[in-house]
């Protein structure tokens, strides 16, 4: 791995445009990432997408749309990053006990809701268990029939 001098702060590529991200973060986070491999931070980031394929009907390509990061807040203390994860693992439980794990569509949109918010309107970690154990009931139910 090369060595930074105390002078470097590394480039972050995300895709073409990812001048939201880099510009999020602190010259910190950015070394320890190129420094660190695998090291994780965590953030909010707001997706616009920026142009598409496989839209036409004579077209034989699957369709895909290109997404930019256009916004992007990268938490900067360990209380906003516990709080950003909090949240991920509470918006994961409610996908999956509304069975859209793998749904694709436009979902939900709350740009103006505070963190804390979202995660008091999300499913706790005891009622994903709940859920869990009813849809287990419910398969034993249909197999012993």
């Amino acid at each position: 791995m090369p060595k930074l001098t105390p002078a470097d702060v590394p480039a972050v590529k995300l895709d073409s445009a990812a001048a939201a991200l880099e510009a999020s973060m602190t010259r910190e986070m950015r070394r320890g990432l190129f420094e660190k491999p695998g090291r994780t931070v965590f953030a909010i980031v707001e997706l616009t997408s920026k142009s598409y394929t496989g839209h036409a009907e004579d077209e034989d390509k699957d369709p895909q749309v290109k997404v930019r990061v256009t916004g992007c807040e990268v938490a900067r203390s360990d209380e906003d990053a516990a709080a950003l994860a909090d949240a991920k693992a509470a918006m994961w439980r409610g996908r999956q006990i509304d069975g859209t794990l793998d749904e694709v569509g436009e979902g939900p949109q709350r740009p103006d809701a505070a963190l804390l918010d979202v995660t008091r309107t999300k499913p706790s970690e005891e009622e994903l268990k709940a859920h869990r154990a009813r849809l287990e009931e419910k398969r034993r139910a249909e197999f012993v029939r």
